[in-house]
């Protein structure tokens, strides 16, 4: 009888250790993409390369969009130097998931946000809403998969789309 209390008491604590360890990486998780937005909102592309692992992926909004670290790193210092006066996340919320099985097993954080895009030449504004998707590996950002309203942008900013069939 005691035995069966003693390792009852050790599944239990032993359950409590992984919930616990599971709770502290999905803070930390939370906490870098926090991190990363903030660094999108102050422009700060050295912080946002410092996060991105080497192997870094992002995918979207548009099929076929993918561009690794090095382009994500010049693309960013051409568009926050020359482009943005700001990007302010007006709204901001991210959640954690581990995906515990198949292609795209890991640690995961979903941020689904409101921003407003300022643009320098003209100050013309774009509201936006972004859903992007981290995954995250040893404190890294690996991964992402952004989806926002490419057409709704652009139509804000006065780009009118025409059928070719009427032209």
């Amino acid at each position: 009888m005691k035995n069966i209390k003693k390792i009852a008491l050790l599944m239990v604590l032993g359950f409590f250790a992984l919930s616990c360890s599971t709770n502290q990486n999905d803070k930390k998780n939370v906490a870098l993409i926090d991190k990363y937005v903030q660094a999108v909102e102050d422009l700060d592309y050295t912080t946002i390369e410092s996060i991105l692992d080497e192997s870094y992926v992002g995918v979207g909004p548009s099929m076929g969009d993918s561009i690794k670290k090095p382009e994500v790193v010049e693309t960013l210092k051409i568009n926050f130097e020359n482009l943005y006066e700001s990007i302010d996340y007006d709204r901001s919320r991210s959640i954690a998931v581990t995906i515990p099985d198949g292609p795209d097993k890991g640690q995961w954080v979903s941020n689904w946000a409101e921003l407003t895009i300022t643009y320098k030449e003209d100050q013309n504004r774009a509201k936006l809403y972004v859903n992007t998707v981290y995954q995250i590996d040893k404190g890294k950002i690996v991964k992402s998969m952004s989806f926002y309203n490419e057409a709704d942008v652009l139509e804000q900013l006065g780009y009118v789309f025409i059928n070719p069939d009427d032209l």
